[in-house]
């Protein structure tokens, strides 16, 4: 979990521009990040894909005035409020924008495009109707904080256990890379979010990336597919937690709107 997902970047950047914290080419650079371009297609009023500077404006326009995150899973429609159609795409994704204010939700499809040795990515976000609910599953950010101190201890004690390097070189040179990477400037979240928020999101990171460690390390004694599937049922609960920390902080903004408005 060392790159944020494309939905939290379009959340965050995006209720940072409908709060007017920065300018629309701002946005859009940020949102776009290292992919090459960002079309959404869908919107009312729009028949053809539109940039993002445009999309934003026009969301504006229909009513929006903020972004929420889901980052569903199989079982576990984090973040999602229905209907079916829109849930059973942002599933396919593993994620998804949902729109406050106005009842429509983005979902981005990633393509690849160029010649080999310079592939680059390109994304359509599809606009879809939604339904006005309480999104699934989604802790305030003090719940979040205090869950993931728990699955922090949990993933090393699970690391091990299963005999992991969890503290040896590999993990070692992955966290230092991730921590050079914010040294850099690189910005948690965007202008406006509240400092707790972007704790609770470096910690959902650190956590996602110890996860992805375990995951990806064949070296420890959890070898045979058995091992391997218990290392997964082991590791679920904690990356439940790390989705639903994220998305908690990502959602943040708006849900402290929300319960002012209350």
């Amino acid at each position: 979990m060392l790159t944020e997902p494309r939905s939290g970047r379009l959340a965050a950047w995006g209720n940072a521009l409908l709060a007017g914290l920065v300018s629309p080419d701002d946005a859009a650079l940020a949102i776009v990040g290292e992919d090459t371009v960002h079309r959404v297609e869908g919107l009312p009023g729009e028949p053809a894909p539109v940039g993002l500077t445009l999309a934003l404006g026009r969301l504006r326009a229909l009513g929006v005035t903020g972004l929420r995150v889901a980052l569903p899973a199989p079982g576990h429609p984090l973040g999602l409020s229905g209907p079916p159609e829109f849930n059973a795409r942002a599933l396919e994704a593993e994620e998804a924008v949902v729109c406050f204010g106005a009842a429509f939700g983005l979902v981005p499809e990633a393509y690849e495009a160029g010649p080999e040795g310079d592939v680059h990515a390109e994304v359509v976000w599809r606009v879809l109707p939604v339904r006005e609910a309480p999104p699934a599953d989604v802790p305030s950010l003090g719940e979040a904080e205090r869950e993931l101190a728990e699955a922090l201890r949990e993933a090393t004690e699970v690391l091990a256990k299963l005999d992991l390097a969890g503290s040896g070189p590999v993990a070692e040179a992955a966290i230092e890379a991730y921590r050079a990477r914010s040294e850099r400037g690189r910005e948690v979240l965007a202008p406006g979010y509240p400092p707790r928020a972007v704790r609770v999101l470096e910690l959902a990171q650190r956590v996602g990336l110890l996860i992805a460690l375990a995951h990806g390390n064949g070296h420890g004694a959890a070898v045979t597919a058995s091992e391997m599937a218990a290392r997964s049922q082991a590791l679920r609960p904690v990356e439940r937690t790390a989705r639903r920390a994220q998305v908690a902080a990502y959602n943040s903004i708006v849900e402290e709107r929300e319960r002012g408005v209350r």
